[in-house]
Parts: structure tokens; C-alpha cells; sequence
């Protein structure tokens, strides 16, 4: 457990091993329908720089793509607390590696605004929420 409040917490890193090509999974993470399937409702665009948003419980969550390494990469910001969230896929033959990443956290004492709640609390909260998603929906989605 950490002591130091300075320090940043951890990334969340969430990885499944899906029975499908990289490409079909590759299509339902870099698509705003794929996404939407998934996570949440989006304006996703395929394309370093687009800004978008996504309709989190909390509202409308400003992102931005930052990278893309077609069919294995793609980043983007969410939100206004430093996030950076990373879809990260590997191919293993006929099935898929995906790996999410959820970074970008401040320190555990900081405040996230728009859950008034602080950062080591939020980041509980979303390590256990994403367990779900990326084991049980990413996997429905991609395979069903």
C-alpha cells in the first residue's frame, strides 16, 4: 500500500484471451458501434486528433485519440483527470490477446471532480468496474 500521497497509483491493466481473428476484435474496439457494444455510447472516429465523446454515467466524457497502430494499438484521453485509455492487441493464432490499460492516475488523496470522490476510490471502483467489461462484454461481443 502506498504512503506517499505524491506517488501516482498504478494503471488498471485488464487482459483476456478472445477466440476470434485480431482483426474482428480490432473492429469492435476501433469502431464507435463496436464500442458503444461494449462500454458506452460514443462519436468515435478512427483518426489521430478526433475528439469525441463518450456518455459515461457521469455525462458526456471529453476523449481525444492519440494513437493508433492498426490492428494492434489505439489510445485515447478520457475525460478531464489525465486519463489515458489503451486497447492493446495480440495476435495468438487463430484468438486474440486484448488488453485494456487505464492510466493516467494523479495521485490516490486527489480529487476527481466529477465524482467528487478521490482518486484511490475511483480507481477501485473502475479496476473492478473494467474486470467485467473486458472478461464478460468485450468477449460477448467479439465472439457472440
Amino acid at each position: 500500500m502506498e504512503t506517499n500521497n505524491q506517488n501516482t497509483l498504478e494503471d488498471i491493466k485488464q487482459t483476456v484471451i478472445v477466440e476470434a481473428s485480431i482483426q474482428k476484435v480490432w473492429d469492435k474496439v476501433s469502431t464507435a458501434e463496436g464500442i458503444a457494444a461494449w462500454f458506452m455510447p460514443n462519436d468515435f472516429k478512427l483518426e489521430v486528433g478526433h475528439e469525441f465523446h463518450i456518455q459515461s454515467p457521469f455525462g458526456p466524457s471529453p476523449c481525444k485519440v492519440v494513437e493508433i497502430d492498426a490492428p494492434h494499438k489505439l489510445s485515447f484521453t478520457w475525460d478531464t483527470d489525465g486519463w489515458v485509455v489503451s486497447f492493446i492487441l495480440k495476435e495468438l493464432g487463430d484468438k486474440t490477446e486484448f488488453t485494456l490499460v487505464h492510466g493516467g492516475w494523479k495521485g490516490s488523496d486527489t480529487l476527481i471532480t466529477k465524482a467528487n470522490e478521490k482518486s484511490s476510490v475511483i480507481r477501485d471502483r473502475m479496476a473492478q468496474g473494467w474486470v467485467a467489461i473486458v472478461n464478460e462484454r468485450v468477449k460477448k461481443v467479439v465472439e457472440g
